[in-house]
């Protein structure tokens, strides 16, 4: 299955709760003679409300529906302008990875319960089908759950993983991974953190150190910094988000359990308000379920015709 497949499967949920509704209202707007006049008050309510219902966010609804106001007289039809628009949100935060240093770096952080752990294994094994050769560095030492299950992805991904003793310095755990990363030419490092609330001051301090020493042994380090989040906490995931972006200087998002909810349309919220690019979204349980997220897919699985 391919990745446009792989997302519309994760979406199926979410496109059965608003793909009827957003066909009744697509095909009372769409008529030739009304193409060619103001939406009327009445399509405006309907697509408002099945908006916020899917979790794209009052913000981003704002801006779907002026936007679709504004150019509804051009003779495009409804359903291609809030496509174009949904894109526009996307595009807008796109910013392509252009590390040129090796190795390169990632730090994934979250709360526990969003699928964070899994994500490392999941992403380890992604990268390495893209012809990479990634070393997963288990730098949550408070759980020792935590780093046997991360093991266990690791084995499944068929990668190394550098871990150490339960309660050893997270920061020193780090350290060993770049030195054996960079002896054994693997590359990129993916360091799964503790799993931290943004009100745990020693978490954070803890966050800061292991930043500080990869900086230290690779320039620029860490390159990315993602943050978990799990697509069916919806608005609370945002919320979540924010408190994240300003201390642990997070660029990108991975989006879980997008195949478990109903609302999938949180990542237009993220995307609009927060402004940072969604880089793989969780479409399933299995190793091979993280995908990287493609905007063109997500916007056809989301408002696809059926009619």
């Amino acid at each position: 299955m391919g990745l446009l497949g792989r997302i519309r499967e994760g979406l199926s949920r979410t496109t059965r709760q608003i793909v009827g509704r957003f066909d009744e209202i697509v095909r009372a707007a769409d008529t030739p003679e009304r193409r060619t006049r103001p939406v009327d008050v009445e399509t405006v309510e309907a697509l408002e409300e099945l908006l916020i219902s899917a979790d794209i966010g009052v913000a981003a609804t704002t801006r779907i529906i002026a936007a679709v106001t504004k150019q509804s007289r051009n003779g495009a039809s409804l359903r291609d302008l809030v496509k174009q628009e949904i894109r526009a949100v996307f595009a807008a935060v796109d910013r392509p990875s252009t590390v040129a240093v090796h190795p390169q770096v990632t730090l994934i952080v979250g709360v526990n319960g969003t699928g964070k752990t899994t994500t490392v294994g999941k992403l380890a094994n992604l990268l390495k089908s893209q012809g990479k050769t990634p070393l997963i560095c288990a730098a949550d030492t408070f759980r020792a759950a935590a780093v046997e299950q991360l093991e266990i992805w690791a084995n499944r991904a068929g990668v190394d993983m550098v871990r150490a003793r339960e309660g050893a310095d997270p920061a020193a755990v780090v350290f060993d991974a770049i030195t054996s990363g960079k002896a054994k030419g693997r590359d990129p490092i993916l360091i799964d953190t503790a799993g931290r609330l943004h009100t745990r001051v020693n978490l954070m301090n803890e966050l800061d150190k292991i930043k500080r020493i990869a900086a230290r042994e690779v320039p620029g380090a860490p390159h990315d910094v993602l943050l978990v989040l799990d697509a069916t906490v919806g608005q609370n995931g945002v919320a979540q988000a924010r408190e994240f972006m300003s201390v642990a200087g997070v660029n990108g998002i991975v989006l879980t359990k997008l195949d478990g909810t109903a609302k999938g349309g949180v990542a237009v919220a993220i995307a609009h308000d927060l402004r940072l690019p969604i880089r793989y979204v969780g479409v399933g349980e299995g190793i091979n379920d993280l995908v990287p997220f493609s905007a063109d897919d997500y916007v056809d699985s989301l408002f696809e015709e059926t009619w």
